[in-house]
């Protein structure tokens, strides 16, 4: 039986769930980390039968990180500014914290630092955003093994024509005369099991997804992936066009009451 192969030290710390890659290499500057005892090198490589220790000085850090919960209205981008548009983290600041959080958190400048989105939300989309601090909380949310459901509530009209489109096309639309009202009533049972299962984006096939109708102008979207524009490009190949994207949960926290263009911390007891 082969040894398992080395891998860096900061990859086997994030597989341990202990702290992102990120955070790792800079403990390992701090010197917070041992491997069998010794202060650990950067770089260095580590099998399982290493013994990696933390010091609690890096848990203590740790515990002061926070992730916020960001009510994204239209307009903002989810990462860095482009076109002419702010970043949601503007919106991150002590007039914009919602009256009713239940967390004890204060808000402090610092808390800004290393604050980053973990996932995206198309500039025209609304609702859930998530940033954050603790490289665990990322990892968990966007990490390549992620499998985080994500529930959307989306607006559609439909355009469709006709019988539905072979895999991988798209269906034609009729911009003229679009259907908004009780398009559940017309849209076509076949095109909802595709939306479910059947899409391709880029080359690959999608995940099964959870789509049911909200209401006779509204879908309901569980997804599990996140490709970028994922639910406005399923709708293309099926006739619909979406006119309301709002995302109201991940994984376990939901979007709630909290208003448009606020944000609260991530409770002490909630997770994702």
């Amino acid at each position: 039986m082969t040894s398992p192969e080395p891998v860096r030290l900061n990859k086997r710390m994030a597989e341990l769930g202990l702290c992102s890659r990120r955070e790792a290499d800079a403990w390992i500057e701090q010197g917070w980390v041992k491997v069998n005892g010794k202060p650990a090198e950067m770089g260095v490589k580590v099998t399982p039968a290493d013994r990696v220790e933390v010091d609690k000085k890096a848990q203590g850090h740790q515990a002061t990180q926070v992730t916020i919960l960001l009510h994204k209205p239209m307009g903002y981008v989810s990462g860095q500014a482009e076109d002419g548009h702010e970043p949601a983290v503007m919106l991150i600041n002590p007039r914009t914290h919602w009256r009713e959080d239940p967390s004890a958190n204060r808000f402090s400048p610092p808390q800004t630092r290393g604050l980053a989105p973990a996932g995206r939300l198309d500039i025209d989309s609304v609702g859930l955003l998530v940033f954050t601090q603790d490289g665990r909380v990322a990892r968990q949310l966007i990490g390549e093994d992620s499998g985080m459901e994500k529930e959307y509530l989306v607006r559609v009209a439909y355009h469709g024509l006709g019988q539905p489109a072979p895999p991988g096309q798209l269906i034609r639309m009729d911009d003229d005369d679009p259907i908004t009202t009780n398009v559940r009533a017309i849209f076509p049972p076949a095109l909802l099991e595709r939306l479910r299962l059947g899409l391709s984006l880029d080359g690959q096939p999608l995940k099964r997804a959870q789509v049911d109708w909200q209401n006779p102008e509204q879908l309901r979207f569980v997804l599990t992936e996140g490709k970028k524009r994922q639910i406005r490009r399923m709708c293309e190949q099926v006739g619909l066009k979406v006119v309301g994207l709002k995302r109201i949960r991940i994984g376990r926290v939901v979007l709630g009451n909290l208003p448009a263009g606020q944000w609260r911390y991530l409770g002490p007891n909630e997770r994702f």
